[in-house]
């Protein structure tokens, strides 16, 4: 596998936090160098996969000759009791890579899994599931690859490839005829980019829908009855704009949101308060070192 600048450096970390300068002291003790096991990885619960890739690659930074292989590809659901990966090779690198990599499973699946139930609960419209910001510092681009192995779609990755004019930047500018023109000047200084403004109420709505350049209003904590108001309104005036639900968004109320004919609902819930997945490791041995 070659290197991975976007997750290399993060499994380097938590590696070092767990081996320190040291290593596996318990396994290099008490496990015989040419000692060979298959370790099996299995679900201890429902979930869905997510997580695969990183797993490949903290075995690989463990050891290159460890064999891993996938039972059950990242999206995969699978069900109590599954086995879902394997690694065969020595014992002690299997012992040293396993609770890095399980770390990295269970919230990666934890993240998929709890995408898959809201995503069910609004298959039957026309809506998309969109993560947020509200992610683990240093996993953003991993806990955003789970939501898209439960089948959400991503936001943006940060502050640099949307511009999102919240209510804290309308405080200091509310006027959106100036909006227009400073969303002009920055169509034209980063072409392509997607512009999105937050409203709280129904009239920003009207002013925004008239505002060139603003590709997405973001409904902010709006009832469903406004909701619905705001996607007529949009049909009426400026059908090409997108509408994204944001607020108050739960299991209970996914599906209420969902009806009301926004594009997008975006749920921080997603990644910022996900119990992880219990998987564990059940280890084999193939062969071992015979006393002379």
């Amino acid at each position: 596998m070659n290197s991975d600048p976007t997750i290399d450096p993060l499994i380097a970390l938590a590696l070092l936090e767990d081996l320190g300068d040291r290593g596996d002291i318990t396994s290099q003790t008490f496990i015989d160098s040419d000692h060979i096991s298959i370790g099996k990885i299995v679900s201890r619960e429902d979930a869905v996969v997510s997580g695969i890739r990183i797993m490949d690659r903290v075995f690989e930074k463990v050891d290159p000759d460890l064999k891993t292989t996938a039972v059950h590809p990242d999206g995969d659901e699978v069900a109590k009791g599954d086995v879902i990966y394997t690694v065969e090779g020595k014992t002690r690198s299997i012992l040293t890579g396993e609770r890095t990599a399980l770390n990295f499973l269970q919230r990666l699946s934890g993240v998929a899994t709890v995408t898959r139930e809201f995503h069910r609960l609004v298959s039957h419209t026309k809506v998309k599931l969109l993560d947020t910001r509200k992610t683990t510092p240093g996993w953003r681009i991993i806990e955003k690859e789970a939501v898209v192995h439960g089948g959400g779609d991503n936001h943006r990755m940060g502050l640099y490839d949307a511009a999102m004019i919240k209510d804290n930047h309308l405080v200091a500018n509310p006027d959106p005829a100036s909006i227009e023109k400073q969303i002009a000047g920055l169509k034209e200084k980063f072409p392509g980019t997607m512009v999105i403004v937050e409203a709280d109420h129904l009239s920003q709505v009207d002013d925004f829908l008239r505002v060139k350049g603003v590709n997405r209003i973001l409904l902010d904590n709006m009832s469903p009855e406004q909701l619905w108001t705001a996607v007529r309104k949009r049909d009426e005036v400026n059908p090409d704009v997108q509408l994204e639900a944001s607020g108050g968004v739960n299991l209970d109320t996914v599906k209420t949101i969902a009806e009301t004919g926004v594009d997008f609902i975006s749920i921080g819930a997603l990644t910022h308060s996900i119990c992880a997945i219990d998987f564990g490791m059940d280890l084999e041995t193939i062969s071992q070192s015979r006393p002379v």
